[in-house]
């Protein structure tokens, strides 16, 4: 039989690599000679660029930047031989970068992934694919645009400090340093939101909290975004404030879009399409596929429903595995996830499912693939 092994990473805990790797092997324990075919997935977040690369044999390279609190960072991207450069915001500007204690959404910078951006330039890049899946930071890509040679003066012709409450203080917008190559280079943004920049549904409101905004705090960054999109606007003669999508990231879609021009693809679609998952469906008995948790909430945009709808295309039925089941977590079969189970054997705390995930993982997959022998008996 042919199984296609599709997964997210389960965050903190496992890579999508080591995922599909611990579904494998449990499948083995009851069809060895199974052909299976390893697809990590991701959808914009972290383990994009490893992912691709896993997929298509390009390099993985490295380099220090501005972390979200200015702290120097080892940050990775991709290369691919076709002269198309794959860039993670998490990898320079992501929340694990940042101690829950020093969780500040007020102060945190995007300046290290404009620096990622100059460094696929440096190298050539026709094409950059940017996921801006877990970001630490509500700064409307201010600080990307400021490593990209954007000026962000205050009433004194002062550069601002980073973050996105200094947006208050933004008088005057100079674009005539941004990077020239940039009007070359098509940008292409993998997002799994359709947020706007700002109000209830915007950057602080929804993503706000989970950088450390306090309820006061989303208030001002919300204006502070506010005034950010006014001046640009002004200084574009086009506003994109309203734009689906450019709250991802705290508002780091608003500032691909409005400065650098970039369209929006949902991450996974884009992920699967360079990864080749559709090619590897074809006469597949079987996908599953999987992330840290599912609930009502994967519908939007998640990696377990891209696949499915991958799968369902070629005609294979899709199983999810999962490191535990939210509320609506059933609303997933109605979009192609024939059934979704938890991997916890009992009673445990996060501490040791994040621990024992990938043993779980084979234990699970090798209970599924006695089911499967059974059902075909």
């Amino acid at each position: 039989m042919k199984l296609v092994i599709a997964p997210d990473s389960f965050k903190e805990s496992l890579s999508a690599e080591d995922v599909a790797l611990a579904i494998a092997q449990g499948w083995r324990t009851v069809y060895p000679e199974a052909d299976i075919q390893l697809c990590p997935m991701a959808d914009g977040g972290e383990g994009t660029v490893d992912a691709v690369l896993a997929a298509s044999g390009g390099q993985r390279r490295e380099r220090q930047v501005c972390g979200p609190l200015g702290q120097s960072v080892l940050a990775h991207w991709g290369w691919l031989e076709d002269g198309q450069a794959v860039i993670e915001m998490a990898a320079a500007s992501g929340l694990h970068w940042v101690a829950p204690a020093q969780r500040d959404a007020c102060v945190t910078t995007s300046y290290g992934t404009g620096e990622l951006i100059l460094e696929a330039l440096d190298a050539g890049a026709s094409r950059i694919i940017l996921g801006i899946g877990g970001s630490a930071t509500n700064d409307g890509g201010a600080g990307l645009l400021q490593a990209l040679g954007v000026r962000l003066l205050d009433a004194n012709d002062q550069s601002l400090a980073p973050g996105g409450a200094a947006l208050l203080d933004l008088q005057r917008i100079d674009l005539d340093g941004l990077d020239p190559r940039l009007a070359k280079v098509e940008i292409l943004v993998a997002a799994d939101v359709d947020n706007p920049l700002c109000g209830p549904r915007g950057a602080s409101h929804v993503f706000g909290p989970q950088k450390g905004a306090s309820p006061e705090q989303v208030q001002l960054l919300d204006r502070a975004l506010g005034h950010f999109a006014d001046v640009l606007a002004a200084a574009l003669g086009d506003d994109h404030r309203d734009v689906p999508g450019v709250g991802a990231a705290g508002g780091l879609g608003f500032a691909a879009r409005a400065v650098l021009g970039a369209s929006f693809r949902p991450g996974i679609e884009l992920v699967a399409e360079l990864s080749g998952l559709a090619e590897a469906m074809q006469n597949a008995d079987l996908a599953i596929t999987g992330e840290g948790r599912l609930d009502g909430q994967s519908l939007h945009g998640k990696t377990p429903v891209g696949v499915a709808r991958v799968a369902q295309a070629a005609g294979v039925p899709v199983i999810a595995l999962a490191g535990s089941l939210g509320e609506g977590y059933q609303r997933l079969y109605e979009v192609g996830i024939e059934a979704a189970f938890s991997l916890a054997p009992g009673p445990l705390t996060l501490e040791q499912a994040m621990r024992d995930a990938a043993t779980e993982l084979t234990a699970r997959a090798a209970d599924l693939a006695r089911l499967w022998c059974l059902a075909r008996r």
